[in-house]
């Protein structure tokens, strides 16, 4: 845009109507998401950046969805624009979508239309788009892309020295016309005046009474108008998604930038075509990604980490110098230079470190592991706060569930708790006290203190054999008989 250009001067408007019945869904086509995000958030976060005066948002089928999660898309999202939203009684095509938005459009001097099932869609090819029309002094400018396979495009056909001159639909494209590789990606930028001229003068076509938004082409250049047409470097931008095919597609576009990025910025993808991230995972530089991992939501990796193999991270935050190792991790926090893993399983409202130390086969639920704590091997972890420098021994399990409640175990700085014991929640072990292996823990434990809570050993006369022991001519199960 012109550096003088009101903000009121653009509006943008998306096109969201749609029913997608080829997607055979429940959910409304547009809110399949995309990199963790339904697919009409990046259509709008590309819109948003071009600081229009508003962005108006075209609803059919299942409008009510459509606006409640646009609305929440923009509060949480950053989207800062004010939105609109317009109700297309019936889906009679792109043109009829527009016709119904003629009052949002009239309130500014050139308007930009997209598909909200095109998520791939960049603002540097929007930006583009707009710079063109106004440098060209266009009535219409359209986004077009040369693809390979053009089939079902409408094929933009050009004069021997590049003007636009139509837009023929596959359908009713000669052979010739065919061949040709330019197609219109549906996105539009319009100088409303000459769009609301054309508007009044197309109808309806097809079986299905539609308008169509490349009708509006002829009839600028009809009255004189100039055409202009902005050649895409990303093919795969003007893409839409109509079936599961399509949308698994888009996905594998959006992944390879999302992970482009990432290495750009400094980070090490050791095989990107085995690894998933969201929208809005942040990787800080010098970390390295192993093959299968996923990450999603807004999980967020400091420096210098390792996620290694087949890791699951959704929604945490990794500070820096971590190593997480096929683990899985859910809403927690994991802080700087902790472990975790292998097999570990890090739940919801989790706080690790830092320096701590997660091993095989651990579970942590809604509990604070402090820094330099230690649960290395086959223990659960429930609603409990774990002090500094504790170790927890293998197979420890701290019984927070009572039947009806949660009840929180504290272990204070510096306690040792033996292995295979068992930790009756509500209770606090005092700083420095040691827990015996195989204990069943129900009364607080006072600091420096040692406490066992186990029966005592017995051990009878006789010789052990094949896993019986033979005391006086009389076989007893077990190698101890209390």
């Amino acid at each position: 845009m012109k550096n003088g250009q009101s903000a009121r001067g653009l509006g943008v408007l998306l096109l969201a109507a749609g029913e997608g019945r080829r997607m055979a869904s429940s959910t409304p086509k547009v809110l399949h998401p995309i990199g963790g995000r339904p697919m009409i958030f990046h259509v709008l976060r590309a819109a948003n950046a071009l600081k229009p005066g508003e962005i108006g948002v075209v609803v059919g089928h299942q409008g009510d969805a459509v606006k409640a999660a646009c609305l929440a898309m923009a509060k949480e999202g950053g989207v800062s624009r004010p939105l609109s939203f317009v109700r297309q009684k019936e889906p009679k095509g792109s043109g009829d979508a527009v016709i119904s938005s003629l009052s949002f459009l009239k309130k500014f001097k050139t308007a930009v239309v997209l598909c909200a099932d095109a998520p791939l869609i960049t603002y540097e090819s929007l930006y583009a788009l707009l710079r063109l029309h106004e440098e060209q002094k266009n009535q219409v400018t359209f986004l077009t892309a040369r693809v390979r396979n053009p089939r079902g495009y409408g094929r933009v056909v050009r004069s021997p020295l590049g003007e636009v001159l139509r837009i023929v639909e596959d359908a009713v494209a000669s052979a010739k016309e065919l061949a040709i590789s330019e197609v219109n990606s549906g996105v539009y930028c319009f100088e409303t005046e000459a769009l609301a001229a054309g508007l009044k003068a197309i109808g309806p076509k097809g079986p299905k009474k539609e308008f169509f938004l490349t009708d509006i082409l002829e009839v600028a250049r009809g009255s004189g108008g100039r055409i202009g047409a902005h050649l895409s470097a990303a093919p795969e931008e003007i893409g839409g998604v109509n079936t599961r095919v399509q949308l698994a597609e888009a996905q594998r576009h959006f992944n390879r930038r999302a992970l482009e990025r990432l290495m750009l910025s400094g980070v090490t993808i050791i095989d990107p075509a085995s690894v998933y991230v969201d929208a809005d995972v942040e990787i800080g530089k010098d970390s390295v990604v192993w093959p299968g991992a996923v990450l999603r939501g807004k999980t967020k990796i400091g420096r210098d980490c390792v996620i290694g193999p087949h890791c699951h991270i959704e929604d945490s935050e990794v500070g820096a110098e971590c190593d997480i190792e096929m683990s899985k991790l859910s809403r927690c926090r994991v802080l700087e230079k902790t472990k975790v893993g292998p097999f570990s399983h890090i739940r919801p409202d989790s706080v690790l470190g830092p320096r701590a130390r997660v091993g095989n086969f651990s579970e942590i639920k809604a509990s604070r592991v402090g820094a330099g704590s230690k649960v290395n091997h086959l223990s659960y972890v429930g609603d409990a706060d774990v002090r500094e420098d504790v170790n927890i021994g293998a197979g420890t399990i701290t019984c927070n569930f009572d039947g009806r409640g949660k009840n929180k175990t504290v272990i204070e700085a510096k306690a040792f708790i033996g292995s295979n014991t068992t930790i009756v929640a509500p209770l606090r072990v005092g700083r420095g006290a040691l827990v015996a292996a195989g204990s069943t823990i129900d009364e607080d434990v006072p600091a420096g203190a040692l406490a066992f809570g186990r029966a005592r050993q017995e051990n009878k006369a006789g010789r052990a054999k094949d896993g019986l022991l033979l005391n006086g001519g009389r076989k007893v199960a077990g190698g101890n008989h209390a």
